[in-house]
């Protein structure tokens, strides 16, 4: 069964809107990872500040070799996320980050009429 990864990220409210918009203006690279099978950014409706990212991916080893590759050189250097003047690494939008792993153990999909 697959392995999901969800990064618990705390943003402040000022901060959202840009959270928001420098994950829409992502590459998209990890789409076209191997190993990868979903994606969503999660917005907290009430009682967090935590918007959650979910992927979820083949196996661990898919993950971590998209982590040691595509992710950590999109996050390296001024990056096309951030847009940062002259070259500058933007200022995280996210004041904490934590890191959840699970395998999937059980899972349903609608059933068909």
């Amino acid at each position: 069964m697959s392995i999901v990864k969800i990064n618990a990220l705390t943003v402040p409210a000022e901060q959202r809107e840009v959270l928001e918009r420098r994950f829409a203006s992502r590459a998209g690279a990890v789409e076209s990872s191997d190993g990868f099978e979903w994606f969503e950014l999660l917005r907290p409706v009430e009682g967090t500040d935590q918007y959650l990212v979910y992927t979820r991916w083949r196996s661990e080893e898919d993950f971590q070799a998209w982590m040691e590759g595509p992710m950590k050189a999109a996050h390296q250097g001024g990056g096309a996320a951030g847009g940062g003047e002259g070259g500058e690494r933007p200022k995280p939008a996210a004041s904490a980050s934590t890191v959840w792993s699970f395998e999937v153990v059980q899972q349903a999909a609608p059933k068909k009429a």
